[in-house]
């Protein structure tokens, strides 16, 4: 398998398959990978051809989050636009073409976040979701603190964020996370299906209908990567965050009672 972080694959229905690409590190990202799926999302919007974008994870897993080593960089490209975590975001609040994904394995921060972001989800049975933000100190990501209580509700978003549980295929379809689940050894094909299914129409009426579907949504998307990156800045090294990182390493449960 290449060793590119991100791999892309067109076929003849205008459904683009997209992958994470690091299976060894559970397509945990580090610049490379938020780069080439920043890439991949504008090259996909700019093509006529693409009608519908599929992404999943190469491997076991669809994404362990953020490798530690590249956390939130901030550095700019050559043209000035944002590198990194920052640039993607850019790239997937402004893709405006049907976004399916197919998640099995571990989807912990971004692999869980990302979802919510998208216009259909497919899981498979093996999926074990996790939003780690308060156990890590921090604050949530990707617009997630808007998107998750949209589409599942406010207690529902609430008690998944402050409790940090752990969510598998049964619980991410009761609460409406993902559409369906399948069989792991079905997921891809599924999903695929369901993209050439929506592939067949004009993709300028699916470009039209997901702007309707998401122009109500566009200020509270704006004002939630706002505040969660301001506090992401404040919380990121504080003695809590710390603490956790700390706790991880060294395997051990983390003690946050001393910082009160």
């Amino acid at each position: 398998m290449s060793d590119q972080p991100v791999l892309t694959e067109l076929d003849d229905d205008g459904v683009l398959l997209v992958s994470w690409n690091r299976p060894r590190k559970k397509n945990a990202f580090n610049d490379p990978q938020w780069d080439g799926f920043r890439d991949a999302l504008n090259q996909a919007r700019e093509n006529d051809a693409v009608s519908v974008v599929v992404v999943t994870g190469a491997g076991d897993d669809f994404s362990a989050g953020v490798d530690l080593s590249s956390f939130m960089s901030a550095e700019d490209r050559d043209d000035g636009q944002p590198n990194g975590y920052f640039g993607c975001m850019d790239a997937l609040f402004a893709f405006d073409k049907p976004l399916i994904a197919a998640a099995k394995g571990a989807g912990v921060g971004i692999g869980a976040t990302f979802l919510f972001a998208c216009d259909i989800v497919y899981v498979g049975e093996s999926v074990r979701l996790r939003l780690p933000f308060v156990n890590l100190g921090l604050v949530p990501e990707a617009a997630s603190s808007y998107l998750l209580p949209q589409l599942i509700g406010s207690q529902r978003a609430a008690e998944l964020f402050f409790t940090a549980e752990w969510i598998n295929a049964e619980r991410a379809v009761e609460v409406g996370i993902a559409a369906r689940a399948f069989p792991d050894d079905q997921l891809l094909d599924k999903a695929l299906e369901k993209a050439r299914e929506i592939a067949q129409w004009p993709v300028s009426a699916l470009r039209a209908t997901k702007r309707t579907l998401m122009l109500a949504h566009r200020a509270g998307i704006e004002a939630a990567r706002k505040v969660e990156d301001e506090g992401m800045t404040q919380l990121a090294g504080s003695p809590a965050n710390v603490e956790a990182i700390q706790a991880f390493l060294e395997k051990r449960k983390p003690d946050f009672k001393k910082l009160r």
